[in-house]
C-alpha cells in the first residue's frame, strides 16, 4: 500500500519463474490471444455478413463468441504486461473491476448457452410455433438479460468488498478472481451466502435448465423420424460440447479457490493458463467444424 497517495496495490504471487521465462511466456500467450481474437472474430464476421445465418441460433453463437473475446481481453492484456514487468501488481480497485467483469462474462456464458438450448428445444419440439416464439424481440431480450442479470447480481459483493479492510496484499493467482476473498481481514457470512445464491442463479440453475431441455429434445428425437434425430445431433452436439468444456473450467475455478493453500504453485499456474486458453479457443473450433452452415461458409471464405 502506498500510504502517501492512499493507493492500494495487489501483488500477483502465482507466477512461476517469470524472471527466467518472461519472454517465452509473453510470446506464447500473445500468440494465443491473437488466435483467440482472429478465430472468434472470423466466425462472428461470417454470421454477420451471411444473411442465411441471421437466425436466432447463429445470433446466440455470435454473442457467445463475442463474450469469449471480451472475457479474454479482461485477462490477457494485463497478463502480457505482467510477464514483461519487474513487479506483477495491480491497483486494488482495478482488481475488483477485473473480478466483476470476469464473473459477469462467465455467468453470461451459461445464460447464453441456456438461451441456445431453449432455441433448439423450440426448433425441434415445437417446429410449427418456432417463428412465433423466437421473434427478434424475444431474442434481443435474451441477449440483454444474459449480460444484465449477472451484472446486477455481481456488482453487489464487488461494491461491498471495495470498502472492506485488507490484511493481505498478495494473491496466489495470476489474475483477480474469487481468491480476493483471502485478502480481507474478516470474511462476511452474509456475502458468502449471497455468493452461493449468485452461483446458483448464474451457473447451477442454467445448467439444470440446459440438461432438462436437452433431455426433452432427446426424448422427442427418439420418438421422431431420422431427419429430426439428425437435426438434433447436428445442432445440439456443439452446444453440449461447449457446455461440458466450460462447466469443467468453472468447476476448476471454484475448486482452486477452496484449495488455494494446498495446491502446488506450478500446477496451479499451468492449470490457470489452460483455464483461460481452452474455452475461447475451443468454441470457434467446435462451432466452425460442427455447425454445417458455418463450416460451409468458412470453406467458401478461405477458398
Amino acid at each position: 500500500m502506498n500510504a502517501e497517495m492512499n493507493i492500494t496495490y495487489i501483488t500477483f504471487g502465482g507466477h512461476v519463474e517469470v524472471e527466467k521465462y518472461r519472454y517465452i511466456y509473453f510470446v506464447i500467450m500473445f500468440m494465443v490471444y491473437g488466435l483467440i481474437i482472429c478465430s472468434n472474430s472470423t466466425i462472428v464476421w461470417v454470421i454477420i455478413v451471411q444473411k442465411s445465418l441471421h437466425e436466432p441460433m447463429y445470433i446466440f453463437i455470435a454473442a457467445l463468441l463475442v463474450n469469449s473475446v471480451v472475457l479474454s481481453t479482461v485477462i490477457y492484456p494485463k497478463l502480457l504486461i505482467d510477464f514483461l514487468s519487474e513487479k506483477q501488481i495491480i491497483l486494488y480497485h482495478a482488481c475488483l473491476f477485473q473480478v466483476f467483469m470476469f464473473y459477469v462474462l462467465s455467468s453470461s456464458e451459461f445464460l447464453l448457452l441456456s438461451a441456445m438450448a431453449y432455441d433448439r428445444y423450440v426448433s425441434i419440439c415445437k417446429p410449427l410455433q418456432y417463428p412465433t416464439i423466437m421473434r427478434r424481440t424475444r431474442v434481443s431480450i435474451f441477449l440483454i438479460m444474459s449480460w444484465f442479470l449477472p451484472a446486477i447480481q455481481i456488482v453487489v459483493p464487488v461494491l461491498r468488498n471495495s470498502i472492506t479492510p485488507l490484511c493481505n496484499f498478495t494473491l496466489k493467482g495470476i489474475f483477480c478472481n474469487n481468491s480476493v476473498n483471502h485478502l480481507y481481514c474478516v470474511t462476511s457470512k452474509e456475502l458468502s451466502i449471497y455468493g452461493m445464491v449468485v452461483l446458483f442463479n448464474g451457473a447451477l440453475f442454467p445448467m439444470l435448465f440446459i440438461l432438462f431441455t436437452y433431455i426433452k429434445i432427446i426424448i422427442v428425437a427418439c420418438q421422431s423420424c431420422g431427419n429430426v434425430r439428425k437435426k438434433a445431433a447436428q445442432t445440439c452436439l456443439p452446444h453440449v460440447l461447449v457446455l461440458i468444456n466450460y462447466s469443467c473450467l468453472v468447476t476448476y475455478d471454484m475448486v482452486i479457490v477452496r484449495l488455494e493453500s494446498e495446491f502446488p504453485k506450478t500446477a496451479r499456474f499451468i492449470m490457470t493458463l489452460q483455464f483461460i486458453t481452452y474455452n475461447p479457443l475451443c468454441n470457434p473450433i467446435i462451432y466452425g467444424l460442427k455447425m454445417k452452415e458455418i463450416s460451409k461458409n468458412l470453406k467458401r471464405l478461405f477458398s
